[in-house]
């Protein structure tokens, strides 16, 4: 389409970019007119040239300078105000330059006069502002009003003959001009035509790699040496930072880099070839991968930096590891369960016996409770190594968590109801995931904040808090338990397997859990904040991203 439209640009000279181009000469070609309709009219009022200059008709020159002065006055008046001449207007003006300053001539001493050498101005300018035939009849009108001048003068005026030979040699000199131009101008206009449009493609060009680069799941920066971010898209916004202020142009003058990946840089600038540990710009994000290199080699002062999720990498790892831990836990069930199922027999046995004593009592219910926990924990390994992939689809969170709720509160005892707080913050953009396994973190978290609040408080309680996050394109949801909370030395660790504060817990819960949400490329992090109890919150991918 770009070849095409070049061609037609080419071939019409009074295409857009020839009319564009018409009218800024005819302003430049009028100053020229007016200039010399100044001089003209101010020598008039030279003593020196008006005794020395032959005229023929010193009053009809005198009104034909005077008229002409006021005519490009006129004009030069009407192109301030913002006129928009056209072609006929400038077609209009080269003719009336050409017949008026032939009558100038007519006026004074005929085609020996100075005032010649204008009409070859006035001839050029027209071929540059029309490069066709219509300049071509420029060139012919001047030569047929000279020769017309000087035939004139030779037959009436009994003039010399020779005028006669000067008018045929300054048609020459008009024709000339105007085919010479009229290759130069065409000239011209091509290759302004082609430059224009290869500064088009260029420009649409960089808007659809402008629009590439915003668009790309990988965090794309491009930094100074001392650290100073130049260029963010908006994935690295996403990623990198929790506050989003966003400049038309994608700079960010007052962003500073995640303390972990300032000292990547800082690790990358000594040592090319060190290794970046992947790092969390924040707690609640996810784990992040930077790479880094140089933008400009020869001076080296801008780099590079390209931030990829580790959700992804993170998932696949997950799945080799799972599928190592199938094969684990078919014998863990095996050679487990077959004994313990033989130690809660023996137990079951020994409490039927008549001849117990309180303290053989507390020994039985020491072995039944870590049965029933050794059990659990088996029970938990295997589901983690039979969960299958991630079936997703596109998901109206508001609704959705709206309806688990509901279900949520069905499925609690009677005896001690369970208050569920939904706080919605704005709207909710849809997100990426699959409800089942999702739904089996949130039971999960929903059934720990529960007890913990109950213990703390007395009432089973919880909060559900569905927002945003600060880029507004993916969906998060809180889950708020009221609590002792976790004390800060836990905090790092409650996500590993087999972790608990709790003596009857497995430890298993939370690192299933978080298991789960990689799955599904979310984030499942603890908030830090002043308020009591904990709070969850799993961070979803976002909805364009295919798991």
């Amino acid at each position: 389409m770009a070849s095409d439209s070049l061609t037609s640009t080419a071939r019409s000279p009074f295409g857009p970019l020839a009319k564009y181009q018409q009218a800024r000469l005819f302003r430049i070609y009028n100053h020229y007119r007016l200039v010399i309709s100044l001089l003209l009219a101010g020598l008039l009022f030279v003593e020196p040239f008006m005794a020395e200059a032959k005229f023929r008709w010193l009053n009809s020159y005198q009104v034909g300078a005077l008229s002409y002065l006021a005519v490009n006055s006129f004009i030069a008046l009407v192109l301030v105000a913002g006129f928009h001449p056209r072609q006929r207007h400038i077609t209009l003006s080269v003719l009336a330059d050409i017949l008026i300053i032939h009558g100038l001539l007519l006026a004074s001493s005929g085609i020996t006069s100075g005032l010649a050498n204008l009409v070859i101005v006035s001839v050029a300018a027209g071929n540059i502002l029309a490069p066709n035939r219509l300049g071509t009849f420029y060139a012919a009108l001047a030569t047929i009003c000279s020769l017309g001048i000087s035939s004139w003068a030779t037959l009436t005026l009994n003039a010399p003959a020779d005028d006669i030979v000067r008018a045929g040699s300054l048609g020459i000199l008009y024709f000339a001009a105007a085919f010479v131009l009229q290759g130069i101008s065409k000239r011209v206009i091509r290759s302004e035509a082609l430059a224009t449009s290869r500064a088009k493609s260029i420009a649409e060009l960089e808007q659809i790699n402008q629009q590439i680069i915003q668009r790309m799941r990988t965090g794309i920066l491009v930094l100074d040496r001392f650290g100073h971010i130049r260029l963010a898209n908006a994935a690295a916004e996403e990623m990198l930072f929790e506050e989003t202020s966003l400049h038309p142009y994608g700079m960010r003058q007052t962003r500073v880099l995640p303390p972990p990946l300032r000292d990547g840089l800082d690790t990358w600038l000594n040592d090319h070839y060190a290794k970046i540990e992947p790092f969390q710009a924040t707690p609640t994000s996810p784990l992040l991968q930077a790479n880094f290199t140089q933008l400009d080699q020869d001076r080296g002062d801008q780099i590079l930096v390209f931030i990829e999720d580790m959700s992804k990498v993170t998932q696949q790892a997950q799945q080799m590891k799972l599928a190592s831990l199938g094969r684990l836990t078919a014998g863990i069930a095996h050679e487990i369960r077959n004994p313990l199922g033989a130690i809660s027999h023996a137990a079951q046995l020994m409490e039927e016996s008549p001849h117990l004593d309180q303290g053989d009592q507390q020994m039985l219910d020491i072995i039944r409770r870590h049965s029933k926990r050794v059990n659990g924990i088996i029970e938990n390994v295997l589901d983690l190594s039979r969960r299958r992939i991630a079936n997703t689809e596109i998901i109206d969170v508001q609704a959705w968590l709206t309806e688990f709720c509901n279900d949520f509160q069905h499925t609690q005892s009677d005896n001690t109801p369970a208050a569920i707080e939904l706080l919605i913050e704005g709207d909710v953009p849809r997100a990426r995931f699959d409800k089942s396994q999702i739904e089996q973190v949130m039971v999960n978290l929903c059934d720990n904040g529960l007890r913990y609040s109950e213990q703390n408080t007395g009432e089973k309680k919880i909060q559900l808090l569905i927002g945003t996050t600060a880029d507004g394109e993916r969906a998060r949801v809180d889950i708020r338990d009221f609590g002792a909370g976790i004390a800060p030395e836990y905090r790092n660790s409650i996500f590993e397997p087999f972790f608990t504060t709790d003596k009857n817990g497995t430890g298993l819960g939370l690192y299933l859990a978080r298991e789960l949400c990689e799955a599904n490329q979310a984030h499942l992090s603890l908030v830090e904040d002043s308020q009591q109890g904990c709070r969850f919150r799993i961070t979803f991918a976002h909805p364009g991203r295919m798991i």
